[in-house]
């Protein structure tokens, strides 16, 4: 087999996964059912995030905006992708739905499922991303991603930032993690 081909059929493969992972607005009944399914999984993802980071429940009483990721799938060999729907929330309800996705190129092989959680803790930032018709992390705002201390606190410094990121897998909560390239842009549900 050629080499080179060997190389590119993995990245092929991927096309049609990502193709599918889109969303058809449909009719109202369907884009209701979707809103639904969405924001229970972002009812569930803070539960979790707030069972595990003590902390993350009292920055999310003076977050201006929060949004949530409950399951971003990602997959690659070589190439790789990543792709989930969410929503954003402002006084406690659903205010927009969103997409991420990221690409990525390198040592990758494999699949995974994460949450992620952005909290907007000042207007402008919130503003800013509400504004926006298309937000590139790292490019359009930067998230500092939460680094929790052995007592279930975020560092005093993440803390003061405008955005704050926190990463959850089956696991529990990552740290270290780097978000610069996700994009993010408005679903039409």
């Amino acid at each position: 087999m050629n080499r080179r081909l060997f190389i590119q059929l993995p990245s092929i493969a991927l096309i049609p996964a990502i193709a599918a992972c889109t969303t058809n607005t449909g009719s109202g009944s369907d884009a209701d059912a979707k809103r639904r399914e969405i924001d229970a999984g972002v009812d569930g993802t803070l539960s979790k995030l707030y069972s595990s980071t003590s902390s993350a429940q009292s920055l999310s009483r003076d977050a201006k905006g929060i949004l949530v990721f409950p399951k971003i799938l990602a997959a690659g060999f070589i190439v790789g992708a990543e792709y989930g729907e969410g929503a954003l929330r402002a006084a406690g309800s659903s205010v927009g739905y969103y997409r991420t996705t990221t690409a990525s190129f390198g040592f990758i092989a494999g699949a995974q499922s994460k949450a992620l959680v952005m909290m907007f803790m000042t207007d402008d930032a919130l503003k800013n991303f509400q504004q926006s018709k298309g937000w590139t992390a790292g490019v359009d705002g930067s998230i500092a991603v939460a680094t929790i201390g052995a007592n279930g606190q975020v560092d005093t410094n993440t803390a003061k930032a405008p955005i704050i990121g926190f990463v959850l897998t089956n696991a529990g909560l990552m740290g270290n993690l780097s978000l610069e390239g996700t994009k993010i842009s408005k679903l039409d549900i």
